[in-house]
């Protein structure tokens, strides 16, 4: 064993050999192993990460908290019973997540050491839900004991109205102040006057009135006859208005819940032969669900929590292309939210030129401060050619005409930002530089520091051209084509085909590595290919981009054993210098990633690949807590017996992971709308070996709708229309 003075110059020997924890601004640590497991609920802006007990804070190191556009409004919220904790029965999300209910027990309660209550004797119902800025509890206890119970049930709650930025690792140089201060013998008010002039309030209100209360602690004295049941309720506004009252407990439940009805009410919905894939499809459903946030544009799917809970463009246009047959109006809210806020003017600091559409926005402290440059921030190259592509997609699927008229000139917009201040040196590929030291240094979806390389692991430099981004901007010039071609504008629909089949041809001469029979990760900024096999190169199939002859040999090498975990298809393939199971970036496994790679799969005829992915991705979403997928997870082999390993600080939920079973779905079924013609189409469907049979309801098209039921045979599917309204047709296309 080593001696603490010789294990201390290890470390520092060590340490010495590492990247500057400067090199990564952003990066979320994760320094040591979380006590409890997470429970997440969220609603709008606000969101509550709180442990297995429904306590906060408990756990060091944790993202635990109550969180409020981008603020920590609660950093502690911890429950005892006579100064201990109770015991932990049983914890559970509602199917909807809509309320977290834990059941905990008294532990054997002691008095100048004799034992006066058992354990087990007295039944606590913790039961969370937020609602509109407000987040509800209600302690519910039950005394299951033969005699007269008295016990003292205490909250003790703080806030360090922490930027999340600090939460996830940002140390900061000064601080505004925190003041606490009771209201009358019910209410304490947590106050932050922050460095940017703003003030935060946090207001915690107790029901019945505590027997005492002070500034960071409330206590209950409570006299339990046998069989007795009492209630403490507990109300957390973040922000409230002058003369705001959250509602009574019981009155916001059902208010909660029948909203939530509404919402999820008369969209197309999906029933299996298979249990558990009908579990992950619910769960997938409502986390998104969850992460839909009502802006002024319409509702946004917000990327994922606890890191990501805001507008991301990249998340929020991804998440509404792989829902778009299922849910078009997800859509429709992303692109109006992303025109609304889409860059006017030349920002290195925001990287943002004009045309080009946000990547993150945030509204907290340090934002605000411009501490971090995310308060509008715009670097992310692939977000503008995939707005382009989804509204021309969007169309398509809905023909709403009166939508796209609106969108039409941030459309042109952007199309400009990708043929001017997107191609920066006008080689005819998009690229990207990060304009200001605090900005991204990798700005496409794979943004790690070290995410993009050669083959001799050395970093590409900039300007960057990605090969994925090039076929969005291929899939998006093509799609706008047809619009064009749809309104009567010949020439400008001439102009863009010529443009897109142009870069097709260019971009086979640049990126195509015949050795390793696979597309380039990238150009750097001398135009030398980064000659590595990646996952990036699966979705330039998703965009048609690829010959159809190369695009047999990508997929063929996406199934083999240096690319396929067993889970799904790894980011980089195992012999790759920078290759590691563990990382982020590098040979991870990401649920949306495979779903896409599964889309273009399938637009190649490749059902065979598209069932291998779906069906290591069902399977490792059924090892999975809640059967629900998370943002990544490890890229180690699969082992016979054993689920797939979790990456430590993943988002969970987060949405394109949440739409990735649907988008698996729809690739698996070939689905297609067309609404000139009419008709809804399966191109070659075929499902997966765990399903035999699938049921979709009010599937949509126009005002028109079918209920569908598609069974399994062998390499075949059968198709029987269940229910159709309106005018509709159901089309079959086989061309294999």
């Amino acid at each position: 064993m080593l001696s603490d003075s010789s294990a201390k110059k290890l470390l520092e020997e060590v340490s010495a050999g590492l990247d500057a924890a400067e090199e990564v601004p952003f990066y979320i640590p994760a320094t040591g192993p979380v006590a409890r497991p997470r429970r997440t609920l969220k609603y709008g802006d606000s969101f509550i990460v709180l442990d297995s007990h429904g306590d906060v804070g408990v756990s060091a190191d944790g993202p635990d908290g109550l969180f409020h556009e981008d603020t920590r409004h609660l950093s502690r919220l911890e429950l005892s019973l006579n100064d201990l904790q109770p015991l932990l029965l049983g914890s559970n999300l509602r199917d909807d997540n809509a309320i977290l209910t834990v059941d905990l027990a008294n532990p054997d309660l002691y008095l100048d050491r004799r034992l006066v209550l058992p354990k087990d004797t007295i039944h606590i119902i913790r039961t969370t839900f937020i609602w509109r800025g407000v987040v509800y509890q209600r302690i519910g206890l039950r005394n299951y004991g033969e005699r007269k119970v008295g016990v003292r049930l205490a909250f003790a709650f703080d806030s360090d109205f922490a930027d999340i930025f600090e939460v996830r690792g940002l140390h900061r140089q000064k601080r505004g102040v925190v003041v606490r201060h009771a209201i009358g013998t019910d209410r304490v008010i947590l106050t932050y006057q922050g460095l940017d002039g703003k003030r935060r309030h946090t207001t915690l209100t107790f029901e019945p009135i505590p027997s005492t209360l002070e500034l960071t602690k409330a206590s209950f004295c409570l006299d339990l006859p046998p069989g007795h049941t009492d209630s403490v309720f507990l109300t957390v506004d973040c922000n409230p208005p002058g003369g705001h009252s959250p509602l009574p407990f019981f009155r916001g439940v059902r208010a909660a819940r029948r909203e939530l009805r509404a919402i999820t009410r008369g969209g197309t919905t999906v029933e299996t032969s298979n249990d558990i894939f009908n579990e992950v499809l619910c769960r997938s459903m409502a986390d998104l669900h969850m992460l839909m946030t009502d802006t002024p544009e319409g509702r946004y799917p917000y990327a994922g929590i606890p890191w990501y809970s805001t507008t991301f463009g990249r998340d929020g246009l991804i998440t509404a292309l792989q829902m778009l047959w299922v849910d078009p109006d997800i859509a429709r809210g992303v692109l109006k939210r992303l025109a609304a806020y889409q860059a006017k003017e030349v920002d290195p600091a925001a990287d943002a030129q004009p045309g080009k559409i946000l990547h993150e926005m945030r509204s907290g402290e340090m934002a605000a401060l411009h501490e971090i440059p995310f308060g509008l921030y715009y670097g992310s190259v692939d977000s503008t050619p995939l707005f382009v592509l989804l509204a021309g997609l969007y169309f398509e699927r809905t023909g709403d005409s009166e939508t796209m008229a609106a969108l039409w000139p941030s459309i042109v917009s952007a199309l400009h930002w990708i043929d001017h201040f997107g191609d920066c040196d006008q080689d005819g590929f998009v690229e990207y530089e990060r304009g200001g030291r605090q900005g991204l240094q990798n700005q496409g979806w794979k943004d790690s520091r070290d995410a993009v390389f050669h083959a001799d692991g050395s970093l590409a430099q900039g300007p960057i051209a990605l090969c994925e981004v090039q076929g969005y901007v291929f899939a998006a010039k093509r799609v706008i084509a047809r619009y064009a071609r749809r309104m009567g504008w010949e020439s400008y629909a001439a102009k863009l085909e010529a443009e897109a089949q142009d870069l097709a041809a260019r971009f086979e001469t640049a990126y195509w590595c015949p050795e390793l029979k696979t597309y380039a990760l990238a150009l750097d900024g001398e135009k030398k290919p980064c000659q590595v096999c990646t996952s990036n190169a699966g979705q330039v199939l998703f965009s048609g981009i690829a010959s159809a002859e190369r695009a047999a040999q990508v997929a063929s090498g996406l199934l083999e054993h240096r690319f396929f975990s067993g889970w799904g298809i790894r980011t980089v393939a195992s012999g790759q210098l920078r290759y590691n199971p563990m990382s982020y970036h590098n040979g991870s496994v990401w649920p949306h990633d495979n779903s896409l790679i599964a889309l273009g799969l399938a637009r190649y005829d490749r059902k065979d690949a598209v069932e291998r992915v779906f069906t290591a991705l069902f399977e490792a979403a059924s090892y999975m807590e809640f059967r629900r997928l998370p943002e990544l997870f490890c890229g180690f082999q699969r082992v016979r017996g054993q689920g797939p390993t979790l990456y430590p600080v993943a988002c969970s939920p987060q949405a394109w992971a949440s739409a990735t079973p649907f988008a698996l779905l729809s690739a698996s079924l070939g689905l297609e709308f067309d609404t000139q013609a009419g008709e809804i189409r399966m191109r070659n469907p075929h499902l997966p070996a765990f399903l035999d049979e699938v049921v979709l309801r009010r599937l949509r098209l126009l005002d028109a709708s079918l209920d569908v039921k598609i069974r399994r045979h062998r390499g075949d599917a059968s198709i029987e229309i269940l229910k159709s309204s309106g005018a509709v047709q159901l089309v079959l296309v086989h061309t294999r």
